[in-house]
């Protein structure tokens, strides 16, 4: 009798289990110490409590270039047009490429009752019409509010004449790897697709700007989420759904809204975002180099460069410095440097940690504004007025001397070239830093514009050009 209850009671306690996973929950098996959580059978309640504030958008784009189709015509039939180049002239075959409409989508979600809907900036930018849907199938016609290419948010703002509703923000920095999340968007236009997934990552570093630092998921996430939310089991935001991997399967991306919510807020207020400017280039020390340096931890960044003039120029900041912190807050790599510096308000007063020659020092550096990068730069000048020669410029940073692999402080990047333009004809190409107009030193796209305005009126301008890999040359735009 006594091993017959052994055994009963080994039955009872696994049917109990057995239907406690059969209704829906699953218990989380951590320390003996945390709390138990468990799992809804379904996501029914949240996706019926957050899709009315999630929207499907629609744009209309014009796009230069008729496709594949269009780029056979003008050309050598039997592939290669190099000779009938050299025999007809460079411009063989350039022609002058059409305009069409291309239709875009994408996903946002309704942060207040205003109005106020938050997507990714490549889903709207350059829109020439932006369409927003509700959920009860409302149509409402968009504008752009501000965006920020750099972190790829953008705030559009629709007219709605009742109250719309809004979802709450959460706290990404409390997310845990292993957290179940959802996404709500409109793949492939297929709208309000609710899917549910894990954190598989979080400070996820790809390669896609200063600022990366994403949430990695594997709830399912394709062409069409873009710009819609990732959100907690309270309903609440904790990530911008914004890119995937090509070719992977359950690895998708999402911005943290805790990264976001600042970026969110500039843009509404002024309709653009200012970043705090220090005037480094750094490296992160490791292995060795931490060893060199006596850095037991590993702690900190060291100042590859400093540019003349800038900010930490001025604060006294030198090469191969160590910075540590700033404002007491620690510096481990770079990326916490870059996203310190980020925040800092631009005009203020920030103390800034260094080790020199193994003494810690404290340096007060006056905060700069963040030049832009290449990516904001050729995105945002996409709307200026042409200077006839068909391309575009931006300021020499130093994450872009560094892209370009250019030792020069002075100049400015040629960002984009016009096909068929006569930019590119007198043989410009993106890349380029220009260093001088007519003997004239640049020294900034201020500069810059101001002698191109003053000698176009001559007999044409002489740049002087350095080009990776090939030198100074002088280039002539008639």
């Amino acid at each position: 009798m006594k091993q017959l209850f052994k055994s009963t009671k080994y039955i009872v306690v696994m049917v109990t289990v057995g239907l406690m996973l059969a209704s829906g929950f699953t218990m989380a098996t951590a320390s003996k110490n945390a709390p138990v959580r468990m799992i809804p059978q379904n996501f029914s309640a949240l996706a019926d409590a957050v899709s009315p504030a999630v929207v499907h958008i629609r744009v209309e784009k014009t796009v230069k270039g008729g496709g594949p189709a269009f780029r056979q015509f003008g050309q050598n039939p039997f592939g290669s047009d190099k000779q009938f180049k050299d025999f007809f002239g460079r411009n063989f075959g350039q022609q002058r490429q059409p305009e069409f409409k291309q239709p875009g989508l994408g996903s946002g979600f309704i942060i207040d009752k205003g109005g106020y809907i938050v997507t990714n900036n490549h889903v709207v930018a350059n829109a020439d019409t932006i369409k927003v849907i509700l959920k009860d199938d409302t149509e409402y016609d968009a504008e752009i509010v501000g965006r920020d290419p750099v972190t790829d948010i953008a705030l559009i703002k629709v007219d709605a004449k009742g109250n719309l509703p809004a979802v709450p923000m959460g706290s990404s920095d409390n997310l845990k790897v292993g957290e179940w999340v959802a996404a709500i968007g409109s793949p492939f236009g297929l709208e309000h697709t609710v899917t549910a997934g894990i954190v598989s990552a979080k400070g996820r570093v790809i390669g896609s700007g200063p600022y990366d630092d994403f949430i990695q998921t594997d709830a399912s996430i394709n062409p069409g989420n873009s710009g819609g939310p990732l959100i907690n089991m309270s309903g609440e935001i904790i990530g911008i759904n914004t890119m995937i991997i090509a070719g992977g399967s359950g690895i998708g991306f999402a911005i943290p809204i805790d990264q976001a919510k600042d970026i969110i807020a500039q843009l509404k207020d002024s309709g653009a975002v200012t970043r705090g400017w220090l005037g480094v280039t750094i490296q992160d020390l490791k292995g060795d180099l931490a060893a060199y340096y006596g850095l037991k931890d590993k702690s900190g960044v060291m100042v590859a460069s400093v540019v003349p003039g800038d900010p930490a120029d001025r604060a006294g900041i030198q090469p191969k410095d160590i910075i540590t912190e700033i404002d007491g807050k620690k510096v481990t790599t770079s990326r916490d440097l870059t996203a310190l510096a980020a925040k800092l308000g631009v005009g203020d007063t920030a103390r800034v940690t260094v080790l020199r020659d193994g003494r810690q020092k404290d340096l007060d550096l006056k905060v700069g504004k963040r030049p832009l990068t290449m990516a904001a730069a050729s995105d945002q000048m996409q709307k200026e007025k042409e200077d006839g020669y068909g391309f575009q410029v931006t300021e020499l940073t130093p994450e872009m001397a560094q892209r370009y692999n250019i030792k020069e402080t002075t100049g400015v990047i040629v960002v984009e070239v016009e096909p068929n333009s006569k930019a590119q004809a007198a043989g410009i190409q993106p890349g380029d830093l220009v260093i001088e107009v007519n003997r004239k030193n640049v020294t900034s796209v201020k500069d810059f514009m101001k002698l191109v305005d003053y000698y176009k009126k001559g007999d044409g301008i002489k740049l002087l050009v350095k080009r990776m890999n090939g030198g100074l040359m002088v280039i002539h735009l008639a």
